[in-house]
Parts: structure tokens; sequence; C-alpha cells
């Protein structure tokens, strides 16, 4: 017998009946044998025969007419097929023959469902459902023979075979109910997909498949929500705002059923509702936020929730580019904040990070829920025992300094400042890492921000250790930081002598500048320093007791410790003498400038002190000058700076003008009678310098010189050491100064020897070398002095 002749007896058995194939007297059953038969005793086994025997048998359940228009292209006749098979599987199923009905279910999983024409598919997915609704009650017995061709078509590519598998998985949930949720992950799973379908016709038989499954879940008490959530949790990353849509559906349902506790597993889905805020779609943007405003409903009458995980969702949130989903996290922290309280202590920098930058939004609502919520974060008394991570949230703060905000620049110091009145010890066991980033703070834009800087600074240095630290910090800032010193340092200087003690700044200061080795650095900070001495309301005390020097202990310590750091600029030496009325000593310092180079520097500075005698600061200075014969030192001193002042410059004139008014003394009458009279305003310079000689004369009546000037004692000043010293000072700033003359030439020298090709040499006539190189290294070292001469003093604003 030819094998070959199997799989035609096969496409033969298909399209034709078994009656018109063999004669009445011979039956299928017995061809069969006697094929096995002749196949046996050969040696040669067909398992192709055997599987077309065995289907033979099985579809010699199903009438062939049944099987051939369960293949049909029209509808109707594949639906009566199915009727037939519904039929067929109900008398099996009323006589208990489960076997067959299986093979009937093979037969159409098989030869129909996976056969590879779309009309068979067609055939096979309407013949499922029949033989499911035949089965009735018996379904669940066979269903998991059944759902998984039908759920394999749902991926098919032929739209109206997705379309009929639809409706046949339609109807096999109608039959099984409760039985069908066994299969409700791959039932979730192939709907989420069809949600997105192309075919309008497959979205909407999908849709009606969803809420027949949506009804089966709500009343069944066999689903399991943990198998279920991951499946969501992956599907929530999905864009496709069908797929968005139909998930959103389903949290809102599941949530709806009481015996379904979705609350405890929103931290897995919260990420992905939240994203959904930000959808192009409105109606998605509506249903998200719909579903969160239950959740957080949810929340707040809940007795135990877990805040930390959505926490750091939330946080993550905050910093979306879409206004909505920004309002709608800061609002949660905002509820979190006031519901979690001590259970978000451990997430309070991570809350903080997001808090922050959100009191700067552009929008106004979400900069009133932050400030809110920062407002309450603040109220949260934490420790570090219970998990109050001090070190982060300082972090957190200082790296908000650097917000191109003021408002969360601000915030982010108040939080410094509270840190450090709570968690002081704590706190400045980081003052080595963000120290530095406080002094850049003070060259922030903003006054405010400085000032707030200033007072966290001044709040540090209330210990002594670390007020040492802020005073060096300062000085190497102001050294360094270009402007810094112009824009800041009469408001940080004034706002810690403020909160701090005036007189201990002061000291200092002075006690760090005197080793200075930039001298230049040094002395644009003694200069800043005196001017504010001489100017700032905050600093009055601090002026009263260096006036009291001559009869007050501590105003002449005060003067010491001053004097050796301000020699690094003349005029500031001069001007605190004449703060201390030691006019003597002052006459000797401007008396030992005209050894030095006087250069514009020096006269900037003689100018700005003219203009300072005529403040309200040195209105006691100008009433002595009514009494020449007391204080001669004092009229000696003022005349010495205007000879200093070139006569063009308008502090030549101002002096000049004060000096006119100075009443004269008259030599004729006893010593201590005194007439006075004024000098006419047109009166000649002369005459005035004829005083001079008398008035010196008077020494007995120097009572300045007497308190002061004149006493060396144990108590006393030792002005002698202290001109000294000031003219040791001087001539390290000429050597400072011609040194770095000398580097700057060399420096441009070697630039212009790198820059310039090698000049050519002249020939030698008469016996004389004419080297052009020669001649103009000479003309550069005769004026090498000379710019640094001319260069502009650099200018203290206050």
């Amino acid at each position: 017998m030819n094998i070959g002749g199997a799989p035609l007896a096969r496409r033969g058995l298909l399209g034709s009946s078994v009656d018109e194939l063999w004669p009445g007297r011979i039956t299928p059953s017995m061809f069969f044998r006697l094929i096995t038969d002749v196949f046996t005793r050969i040696g040669l086994v067909a398992s192709v025969v055997s599987d077309t025997s065995d289907k033979m048998d099985t579809t010699a359940l199903l009438p062939t007419s049944v099987l051939r228009n369960l293949s049909d292209k029209l509808y109707e006749k594949r639906k009566n097929a199915a009727l037939e098979v519904e039929g067929v599987v109900k008398q099996l199923t009323a006589a208990g023959e489960h076997e067959k009905i299986s093979g009937v279910i093979q037969v159409l999983t098989n030869d129909f469902a996976m056969s590879p024409q779309a009309n068979h598919r067609k055939g096979g997915l309407i013949g499922l459902a029949a033989a499911t609704v035949g089965l009735a009650n018996d379904a669940s017995q066979h269903l998991d023979k059944i759902v998984p061709p039908v759920l394999n078509s749902f991926t098919d590519q032929d739209s109206r075979v997705r379309y009929y598998a639809c409706e046949a998985l339609y109807n096999i949930a109608k039959v099984s109910r409760g039985d069908f949720i066994v299969f409700f992950n791959d039932i979730f799973d192939a709907l989420c997909k069809l949600s997105a379908d192309s075919d309008p016709n497959v979205q909407s038989a999908a849709h009606l498949l969803d809420r027949l499954v949506k009804d089966i879940v709500t009343e069944s008490d066999q689903f399991s929500i943990e198998e279920f959530i991951p499946l969501l949790r992956e599907r929530m990353n999905v864009l496709n705002p069908f797929v968005r849509q139909f998930l959103v559906g389903w949290i809102t349902v599941l949530d709806s059923v009481p015996e379904i506790d979705m609350l405890g597993f929103l931290p897995d889905f919260l990420d992905g509702l939240f994203n959904m805020l930000s959808d192009p779609s409105h109606e998605i943007r509506q249903q998200a936020d719909q579903a969160l405003h239950e959740f957080l409903q949810e929340i707040k009458n809940a007795p135990s929730v877990d805040y930390g995980r959505m926490a750091e969702i939330l946080v993550q949130r905050a910093k979306s580019g879409d206004e909505f989903t920004r309002l709608t996290s800061i609002t949660w922290v905002n509820d979190f904040v006031k519901l979690g309280g001590e259970q978000l202590v451990p997430y309070y920098a991570k809350i903080l990070k997001a808090i922050l930058p959100s009191i700067s939004d552009k929008e106004e609502k979400i900069r009133v829920v932050a400030r809110e919520t920062n407002e309450a974060l603040r109220d949260v008394k934490a420790s570090p025992g219970d998990g109050f991570e001090i070190g982060v949230v300082l972090e957190v703060a200082i790296s908000q300094l650097q917000s191109e905000q003021e408002s969360t620049r601000l915030e982010a110091l108040r939080w410094i400042s509270i840190l450090l009145e709570r968690h002081r010890t704590e706190v400045l066991s980081f003052i080595d890492e963000f120290f530095p980033k406080l002094l850049d703070a003070l060259s922030d834009t903003s006054d405010e921000v400085v000032l707030l800087v200033l007072e966290v600074q001044a709040c540090i240095a209330r210990d002594p250790n670390n007020f040492r630290h802020l005073m060096v910090f300062l000085v190497h800032r102001f050294k360094t930081v270009p402007g810094l010193l112009e824009k800041r340092g009469t408001v940080a200087v004034r706002r810690l002598c403020t909160r701090l003690d005036a007189e201990k700044v002061y000291r200092d200061f002075a006690l760090i500048l005197e080793g200075e080795a930039d001298l230049e650095s040094a002395t644009i900070l003694v200069q800043a320093l005196n001017l504010i001495l001489l100017t700032a309301t905050e600093l009055s005390d601090l002026r009263s007791i260096l006036k009291n020097s001559s009869s007050n202990p501590a105003g002449r310590n005060l003067f010491v410790a001053l004097y050796k750091s301000w020699c690094h600029s003349p005029m500031a030496t001069v001007s605190l003498c004449l703060l201390a009325q030691a006019y003597t000593h002052a006459s000797s310092i401007i008396q030992s400038l005209g050894e030095l180079d006087i250069n514009v520097n020096l006269l900037v500075q003689v100018d700005k002190l003219v203009r300072l005698l005529e403040t309200p600061i040195f209105a006691y200075l100008r009433l002595q000058l009514l009494e020449p014969g007391r204080y001669p030192a004092l009229l000696k001193t003022l005349y010495g700076l205007l000879m200093l002042l070139p006569q063009q410059s308008s502090a030549f004139k101002i002096l000049r003008t004060r000096l006119k008014t100075i009443p004269t003394m008259n030599t004729s009458s006893a010593t201590d009678n005194y007439a006075i009279r004024r000098t006419a305003s047109g009166g000649h310079y002369a005459q005035i310098l004829s005083h001079i000689p008398s008035i010196q004369s008077a020494s007995q009546v120097d009572e300045a010189s007497q308190n002061l000037d004149s006493r060396n004692g144990p108590s006393s000043i030792n002005f002698d050491a202290h001109l000294q010293q000031f003219e040791d000072m001087q001539n390290q700033h000429r050597h400072f100064r011609v040194t770095q003359s000398q580097a700057r030439k060399q420096s441009q020298q070697s630039q212009q020897s790198q820059q310039s090709r090698k000049p050519p040499i002249v020939p030698v006539q008469n016996g004389q070398k004419d080297d052009i190189s020669d001649q103009r290294r000479g003309k550069a070292t005769a004026t090498s002095i000379e710019p640094s001469a001319r260069t502009p003093a650099r200018n203290w604003q206050r």
C-alpha cells in the first residue's frame, strides 16, 4: 500500500461524507483496522495514519456538513454550524462523555482555530464559544483547553479574526463567570493590547468584553490582587491614550470593590497615574486626576498608610515640566506632611529638595502650597534618633543656595538657621564643608540674601573657635573674590558688628591683617575697615571708646590693638590718631610721609580723609579748632594734610576754607588769655600760617599732650615706638611695590621677547656699540616704577 495515499485520504475526509467513500458493508473502523494491521505486519508504524484515524474517530462526532460550514466564508453558515456544535456538546455533556467533548474541542482548536486559513480560524472561534455554551455548568472542566486558543487569536493579523475572538471570549465569559477568573491576567493583558487596536470594530468588541470582565471580577471572590499588581505596574508606563484609559478604568473599578485593598498597593502604580496628568488628552488627565483625588481622600481616612514609598514618587513628580503635575504632587506632599508627620522624618531631605524649588515656581498656586508645606515641615520637631539626617538636610539647603530664584535661596538660608538653632553641635561638625559656600553667597545680587547669610554667619561665630574661623574666611574671600569687598564688605562688617561684639570683630580683623603677606590687599582691607569705623552708626560705641583713649585704659588698649594693622595705610593711621585725639602723633606721621613716595593712592586717601573731616563724626574735632592754643598739634596736623594736597584739588580748597575760619590768638596778652577773632574770608594764606610759631610757644596749655601724647608710662602709649612701627611698615610697602614693579617689568619683557623677532645688530661705528635692544631696555628701566605710582587707587564704596 502506498503511504503517500494517506494525506489524500485525509483531505478527502474533510471534504466528503463517510458514506460516500466506502461501500455499505465496509465500515470505516474495519478499514482502518485493516490498514493498521498491514503496517504492523511489515514493521512500519505510520504516525500520520494513526493521527488520521484518531481524528476520523473524533470528527465522527461532528457531521461533515458542520465541519464544512464552520470554515465557510459566510457568517450565517458558520453560525448555523456553531449551533449544531452546541447541540452535539450538550448531548455529550448530558451523557457525561467528557473525553469526546475534549476531542471536539481539540478538532475545533487544531483544525480550525489554529488553521492558516482565516475562515477556518473564524469558524473555530465561534465553534469553541458554542461548545462552551453547550457545556453550561460543566464549562470549568474544559476552560483550560478553550480559552488559550481564543486568547491567541487576539493577536491575529486579520482584524475580523480578532473581532470574533472578542465575541467568542465574551460568550465564554458569560457562561463560565467566576471560573473565568483563573485566566484574568492573560485576559487583562490581551484586552490591554486590544484597547489600542487599529480597527474600531475590534476596539468596540473589546470594550464590551472589558465591561463584562469587570462585572465578573467585582462579584468574584477568587480574584487575586497580589498576582494582578505586577502586571498593572508594568503596563502603567504605556503612553498609548487608549491603553491609559483602559488602565485608569480598571484602577477605578478595583478600588470601588470593598474586598480589594487597592490603597495598600498604591505605591506600585502611583507614579503611572501622575504620569497621566500630563497626557495631551484632556479626558485622560481628568480621569487620572479623579482617581488620584479619590485615593487621597482614602489616605486621609485610612488608619495606616505607607507614606514613605509614595513620598519618594511625589518628590520626583514635583520636578515635572508639566504645571498640573507639579501642583498635584506638591498638594499631596502638603497633605502627607500634615498627616504623616513623624513618619516622614527619614524622607525630610528628599521632600525639602522638592519644596524649596517649588517656592519660586512660576505658578502662584504652586508657590502658595509649597510655602505652606515648607512651614509645616519646619514645625515638625525631629531629632537624629527619629531618623532625621541632619547632614543630608543641610546638604540640600546648601545646594539650593545656587538656585537662580531669590525666594528659594532665602528659604534655604532660613533652614540652615533653624538647623543651627536646633542642632547646633551636629551642624557645626560640617562647617568645613558648607562654610565656603556661605561665603560665596555674600556675592549674591540680593541684599536680603546677603543679610540673611550674615545672620547665619553671625550665629555660627558665637562660638569662639568659629568666630576666628569666620574672620579668617572673610579676609581670605575679600582678598580673592574680585569686587566682593566693594559690593558687600560694608554690609558684612556692619552686620557682624551688630550681631557680635564690634570691638572683638575689629580686634580680630586687625590681628589677622598684621601678619598678612599680601601688603596691597592688606592696605585695601584696612582702608575699608577704617572707613566703616569712621562712618557706620553701628560703631558709634567703638568710636566713643577710642575718643576717650587719653583717660580710658580700654580706649588705649583698642588703639594699640588696631594701630599695627592700620599702619598699612598712612591715612587710616592718621584718621585713627585723630579719632583718638592723639594729634601730636598724627602730626609726626604726616611729617614722616615726606620721606616716602607721594603717589596717587596716597593723595586719594588724603582727599577722602579731608572730606570725612567735614562729616558729623568729626564735629568734636572742628569745635576744638576754636581753641587753637589748646590744640596746636591738631592745627599742625591739618596744615600738614593741606601741604600734601595739590592746590588745584577740591580737597585742598575745602581744607583751606576750614582753616581760614580758625580764630587767631593775641600773642601780646597773657598766656592764659585769648582774644578771639575770625580771619577775613579773603585773608592771605600766609597770615594763617603766621600763627603757628605763637601757638607752639604755648605748650604749657597743651592739655592733649599732657593727657595722651606726652606719657610713656606703663598705662600710656609709647608713641615713639609706634612711630617707628609705622615707618617700618611703610618701608615694607615701598620694598613690596618695587618688587612688584620689577616682577611686572620682567614679565612684560619676557612676553615681548617671545612675541617679537630678534632685533638686527647695528654695526659698530667710531668704536661705539649702538645696540638697539640695550637702548630699549634702558628706557624701560628708567620708567619701570613710574606706572605703579600712577596706578589709580581702588575705590571703596559704602
